[in-house]
C-alpha cells in the first residue's frame, strides 16, 4: 500500500508553502514519525514528519512553491 505525502495546512490562513529542504533522499527507507522535509510558509520554517514507514519516492522539487494538498512524495 502506498501512502501519499501531501503538503499540509500548517496554519489557518496557509494556502501554499515552499519546499525548503528534503531531509531524506529519494529511495531511502523512512520510518513513521521521522522528519522528512522542511516547509517554509509566510511566517516560519517547520519540519514535517513522515506519515508512514517504507521507501520514499520524491516527486516535488526543493525551492518550489506548492499549494496545500499537493503531492510531494509517496511512501510504499
Amino acid at each position: 500500500m502506498t501512502t501519499q505525502v501531501l503538503l499540509p495546512k500548517l496554519g489557518f490562513s496557509m494556502n501554499e508553502g515552499t519546499l525548503a529542504e528534503w531531509l531524506a533522499e529519494d529511495g531511502a527507507t523512512v520510518s513513521e514519525g521521522q522528519i522528512l522535509y522542511a516547509l517554509e510558509s509566510d511566517k516560519s520554517i517547520q519540519e514535517v514528519e513522515s506519515p508512514a514507514s517504507g521507501t520514499l519516492r520524491i516527486v516535488a522539487q526543493v525551492g518550489e512553491v506548492y499549494p496545500v494538498g499537493t503531492l510531494l512524495a509517496e511512501i510504499g
